[in-house]
């Protein structure tokens, strides 16, 4: 089968909206490759390590490769549209930088399993490391180990908005605790979620592709209290029976890695499905968005008890009051 491979070069803000465009475009798979310089500066606290060799990208800049069947795809009309979308970043406050487009043709082999030599088991925390299911690990004693193939569903753990999360997840779960995955992508904030002791979590995407990739990704970590469902944000919370969602309404936690704007829409269902005292989770939200989104937190009835920065990215821990 062949595909249009897109190139686009833009800035590292930009990379999450832009993902989330192409694959609502009909994008089969997406890849974000950021700056490889020396000089970039990396969190190692943890002795993490980065596998990506080093490459001609600047810093703050990124390329992100978009993949479309060559069957039914325009290509005239989809560049079009892509242009489109980047010249009109700036309205949302994020910089599209030199916005370079190029596209290729290329067969399957060279793009849906290229990107797996650069992805290696990656520490999160003291406690949480994501291991690709491909790769040999030996897990030191206390270690929990995320089992993971994303496929073409977001989420492996190397992007700021995954690894705030994480780390958030760590420091606030606790043993029984009943939690929302809103946006859950490749499932990887769920399944961590309940291998540091979850009772009960749903897992909710609205692309069926990240349905299917978190069901098979729940199910090589071997956890069957997790459920995943299809479902536009929260809504289905209002079509179905509590027993279908493996969990009991109002839950203590709710995370969510997924753009601000989406966030502002849904806050509210979210204070709604909290029991009282429970917590937010969030992340996915660029520092220029912060202040609207901690305006609408605030304005909502929640507390913000926790912010925690890892470069342009933003992660929240808010309290309903």
């Amino acid at each position: 089968m062949k595909w249009f491979e897109i190139t686009i070069r833009t800035t590292e803000e930009a990379t999450e909206a832009l993902a989330d465009y192409l694959h609502r475009s009909g994008a089969g798979g997406v890849s974000i490759e950021e700056s490889g310089s020396l000089n970039r500066k990396r969190d190692t606290t943890l002795g993490q390590w980065y596998e990506l060799p080093l490459n001609d990208i600047p810093e703050g800049e990124a390329e992100v490769k978009a993949y479309f069947a060559e069957e039914g795809t325009r290509i005239d009309s989809l560049l079009e549209g892509v242009r489109t979308f980047l010249a009109n970043l700036p309205d949302f406050g994020l910089a599209p930088g030199k916005a370079e487009l190029s596209w290729k043709t290329v067969d399957d082999e060279d793009w849906a399993n290229g990107w797996k030599q650069y992805y290696k088991p990656i520490r999160i925390t003291d406690r949480l490391t994501v291991k690709p299911t491909w790769e040999t690990y030996e897990p030191s004693e206390g270690e929990i180990v995320i089992e993971l193939d994303p496929g073409m569903a977001f989420g492996t753990g190397t992007h700021p908005t995954t690894s705030l999360c994480l780390r958030a997840i760590e420091r606030y779960i606790k043993p029984g605790d009943e939690v929302i995955d809103v946006g859950t992508g490749s499932g990887i904030l769920a399944i961590a979620a309940a291998k540091l002791g979850a009772g009960g979590v749903l897992a909710l995407d609205l692309d069926p592709v990240a349905v299917s990739s978190a069901k098979e990704n729940v199910a090589l970590n071997g956890l069957r209290q997790v459920t995943v469902m299809q479902s536009d944000l929260l809504s289905i919370l209002d079509q179905v029976g509590t027993n279908e969602l493996g969990i009991t309404l109002p839950v203590r936690v709710v995370v969510s890695n997924i753009l601000a704007e989406i966030i502002l829409a849904f806050v509210g269902d979210v204070h709604r499905v909290l029991r009282q005292g429970g917590l937010f989770i969030t992340s996915g939200i660029i520092t220029a968005k912060e202040k609207m989104v901690v305006d609408e937190l605030e304005r909502t009835g929640f507390e913000i008890v926790a912010r925690n920065e890892e470069g342009d990215w933003v992660a929240l821990a808010a309290r309903k009051r």
